[in-house]
């Protein structure tokens, strides 16, 4: 066999095996992306079951919680239990509904939300920056927080309806002087505590170590 035809021969078996590739990406492509596009339906119409089913669960859950509330609400011994609850409030808010009262209460409330907002901004940075932090009192101050703020509410809802504290600008702002003064004493008390009780964990820490 001359060098010529080994040449021809061998450009027709390259240009033959490039075709054949060629032709299996054409034919593979279209099948890839019918797979991509399956998959990504499918992904999708799982993703729309789940939402729908969270749905209709979340919607069973509060048909039933509503079909006990009413219930409940229906049963006398509920609402025996009710006014034994809340009789003895009534009978020590209705005693108690003086503008001294709610004076104490105010600057208490307002105490108890300087003291956690404080815990919560400067307190932990300055754990965190010297020590550590834990998660746990985070979770505690905020609760506080919210409970701190919610009594103020309340207490200033109750102070508007049942005596004269909130018509006096003496009294609501001699109240929210105590209480921020109060409040920073609690905090730096609570700051000094959660910084010996980060110190005492990295010790322990430590020790395992």
């Amino acid at each position: 066999m001359s060098i010529r035809a080994f040449l021809t021969i061998a450009t027709l078996m390259l240009s033959l095996t490039n075709r054949v590739m060629a032709q299996e990406e054409q034919s593979g492509h279209p099948a890839d992306a019918a797979s991509t596009k399956s998959n990504s339906k499918s992904g999708s119409l799982s993703t729309d079951q789940i939402k729908e089913s969270a749905s209709k669960l979340a919607t069973q859950t509060e048909d039933e919680v509503r079909k006990i509330a009413q219930t409940v609400d229906q049963d006398p011994n509920a609402k025996a239990a009710l006014a034994g609850i809340l009789q003895p409030i009534y009978i020590v808010a209705e005693s108690l509904a003086f503008p001294a009262f709610h004076w104490a209460a105010f600057a208490l409330m307002a105490a108890g939300v300087f003291s956690y907002a404080l815990q919560l901004i400067l307190g932990k940075f300055v754990v965190l920056t010297k020590m550590g932090f834990s998660l746990k009192e985070i979770a505690s101050d905020a609760v506080g927080l919210a409970i701190s703020v919610v009594g103020l509410v309340l207490t200033t809802q109750a102070a508007a309806e049942n005596s004269s504290f909130t018509r006096s600008p003496a009294a609501v702002i001699s109240a929210t002087v105590v209480g921020a003064i109060v409040g920073f004493v609690l905090y730096l008390w609570g700051q000094s505590q959660e910084i010996e009780a980060a110190a005492g964990r990295s010790v322990g820490n430590g020790q395992k170590k």
